[in-house]
């Protein structure tokens, strides 16, 4: 592992740890799956009944998901910070209670899996970078912070990637890559960081290896 690799994982790590110390000590609006259920009428339309089986594979699975993850991702597409655009509009009357809300009831679905169809080579290659990095090119395993199941950490509100569409987790690195996501800012921009180094090839295999995690 070269240096520069050790230390981003290292401060990935220690990431992971302040964010769940704030965590710990911050007290956020307490999310009713109940009340959310009412409050996600609308999003069926696109996630589907179950939140997971939405219209195609643009769309990503929200059952399962971590409630921390997903009210803070709310949060950033009613304000303007992430840009979705068939999103516009859908948060604008929704208070900050109705999205904490929205929050726990995807959170409390069981999350679904989906099949990788890859090549063996691209599975194999996907593999590499998901558990030990790209260290030529400083990019981290993704395990540092997504778990190496893909299930990630509620606490820190590190997303779970396991069975996500490969067709959404492409669009996603690479609305990163060329720093049109931002919604990494909490954590220094590492998402952003990781996929300046991945190759479109690389990130295609990433996805479908993801999409396949159990």
């Amino acid at each position: 592992m070269s240096g520069h690799i050790f230390l981003k994982t290292a401060a990935m790590v220690l990431l992971f740890v302040l964010a769940s110390v704030v965590h710990a000590a911050v007290v956020h609006t307490a999310g009713d799956a109940a009340a959310g259920k009412v409050q996600v009428t609308a999003c069926v339309a696109c996630h589907g009944q179950d939140g997971a089986t939405g219209l195609d594979g643009s769309y990503p699975n929200l059952a399962g998901q971590h409630e921390k993850y997903l009210l803070r991702q709310l949060q950033a597409i009613q304000s303007g910070d992430r840009a979705v655009l068939l999103m516009a509009g859908q948060l604008t009357n929704k208070t900050e209670q109705n999205l904490a809300d929205m929050a726990a009831y995807y959170a409390s679905l069981p999350a679904k899996s989906s099949q990788a169809v890859g090549e063996d080579e691209q599975v194999a290659m996907a593999q590499q970078i998901y558990r030990g990095g790209i260290a030529r090119k400083d990019v981290a395993a993704c395990t540092a912070c997504h778990n190496p199941s893909g299930t990630g950490n509620a606490a820190a509100g590190f997303p779970h990637l396991a069975g996500q569409p490969a067709q959404y987790t492409t669009v996603q690195l690479k609305a990163y890559r060329e720093n049109q996501r931002v919604t990494d800012a909490t954590y220094g921009g590492m998402m952003r960081d990781i996929a300046e180094g991945l190759t479109d090839t690389e990130i295609g295999a990433l996805a479908d290896y993801i999409q396949g995690l159990r």
